[in-house]
């Protein structure tokens, strides 16, 4: 039986805590989609679109916090791809794509900070492994 090690405690709270926002943010999405259109400004269908990947997403991440070891590779590949949500939110937000409302845009730009605080951490977590 592996043991979990207080090196690789770290990154497995990261990446549970990132499949849990995530998650809730997708099930939202997909859930609410039509009230969260009016609020954020994007189309029902483009937000369940979303909040689906989201959600699959979700699930790929919590996976990987629960392997012995974690995988370098898969952790890297979540990384990566935090970070070009982040770059995808803000570059939207910026374009003045999806017709975010005011709330949407600061919700994207919310969202994008959150990601990257993500990103940031499974960093210094793959760091101390």
């Amino acid at each position: 039986m592996t043991t979990v090690t207080d090196s690789t405690k770290f990154l497995r709270l990261t990446l549970v805590s990132d499949a849990v926002v995530t998650g809730g943010n997708g099930l939202t999405y997909l859930l609410f989609a039509a009230p969260v259109s009016s609020l954020l400004g994007p189309e029902a269908g483009l937000l369940r679109g979303i909040g689906a990947f989201l959600v699959v997403y979700a699930l790929a991440v919590g996976l990987l916090s629960t392997r012995h070891p974690i995988s370098r590779a898969a952790t890297t590949a979540v990384i990566a791809l935090n970070l070009l949500w982040t770059l995808g939110s803000v570059a939207a937000v910026l374009a003045g794509a999806l017709t975010l409302t005011t709330i949407g845009a600061v919700w994207a730009l919310a969202q994008a900070v959150v990601v990257a605080a993500f990103a940031a951490l499974q960093i210094i977590g793959l760091r101390r492994t």
